[in-house]
């Protein structure tokens, strides 16, 4: 590779090391011809999202504009013109490579931008329409790196893992995202547990859940644990070469559903975070873990509080 490209791939690994912890030590478990490209999908779609999330003291039309002139940068290189950008040639070399679909990639932009003007989704399928950009492309793009025995019967699985990493950040962030003026629990969800965004607000100010509010996360929680449940077949449907990876990223992301279930589903408290020494030992054991073994998927959720949680 030439100096541009190759300096491309290490901005995109800084970026994932940096800010993809989880994902950046199941991604060593890859051979190593395979990480970089794992890489340059992360930070292809870190990138959009820096542009969307940090730049929050630019007025939205500025922030917008950003996005658009960085992803008319993008297209253009996808048809063949030269690229000014230091991390747009990794992805571009990736998607080349791997011949990745192109409306993969519109489609998660198309996300990003809906993070500019939108900020709570009235349903669940309203979210998972939101979710099919931001999350299941990911899936998707991520399957022809990995490798498959049977890429059509992985491909939904992959699309569920998707939606179920997403669900879990967003049951983590809520706080976060709070502070950024978003709630990604659908509206009729905090309606079926009389919660409001004011009665979020409010328990984020005093670092502590309600009774209703941790009812509404166990429910979140159980939506999640679905995902993960139609999630699990794929693992073992991926080239053998790649199952610890996934394995790792399956048990350490739902690893942060345990996390949150141990404070009793108060994502106010603080930020549920799988320690270090669990996610040396969650990934020392996928190595261990012969190719093609069934993982171990999610228990149902423990329920706080009085009410009993619908099922989703």
């Amino acid at each position: 590779m030439d100096t541009d490209l190759t300096a491309a791939y290490d901005r995109c690994r800084e970026l994932h090391k940096r800010h993809g912890r989880t994902y950046y030590l199941a991604t060593r478990l890859l051979p190593a011809w395979k990480r970089r490209h794992v890489h340059a999908l992360y930070g292809f779609t870190r990138y959009a999202d820096e542009i969307v999330d940090r730049t929050e003291e630019l007025p939205p039309a500025e922030r917008a504009a950003r996005l658009d002139d960085w992803a008319g940068r993008f297209v253009a290189g996808l048809h063949g013109e030269p690229v000014d950008d230091p991390l747009l040639p990794a992805v571009l070399h990736t998607i080349a490579v791997f011949d990745l679909d192109r409306d993969d990639f519109a489609s998660f932009l198309k996300s990003m931008a809906m993070d500019l003007t939108v900020t709570s989704y009235r349903t669940y399928d309203h979210l998972l329409d939101y979710m099919e950009g931001s999350a299941a492309v990911i899936g998707t793009m991520m399957l022809p790196i990995l490798g498959s025995s049977d890429p059509a019967a992985a491909r939904e699985p992959a699309r569920q893992l998707g939606f179920a990493f997403q669900l879990t950040n967003f049951i983590r962030d809520v706080a976060e995202d709070l502070d950024r003026g978003r709630t990604y629990l659908p509206d009729d969800d905090l309606a079926l547990f009389g919660v409001t965004r004011e009665d979020l607000a409010e328990a984020r100010a005093r670092g502590r859940a309600t009774s209703r509010i941790r009812e509404l996360i166990a429910y979140e929680v159980t939506r999640a644990q679905a995902h993960y449940v139609a999630a699990a077949p794929g693992i073992t449907l991926l080239a053998p070469a790649s199952q610890a990876c996934m394995r790792t990223a399956y048990a350490l992301y739902g690893g942060i559903l345990d996390e949150v279930a141990a404070r009793d589903y108060d994502v106010f408290v603080d930020r549920a975070l799988v320690p270090q020494r669990r996610r040396l030992a969650v990934a020392a054991r996928a190595l261990l873990t012969p190719a093609g073994t069934p993982v171990v998927i999610p228990g149902p959720a423990r329920v706080p509080g009085p009410l009993a949680v619908p099922t989703p």
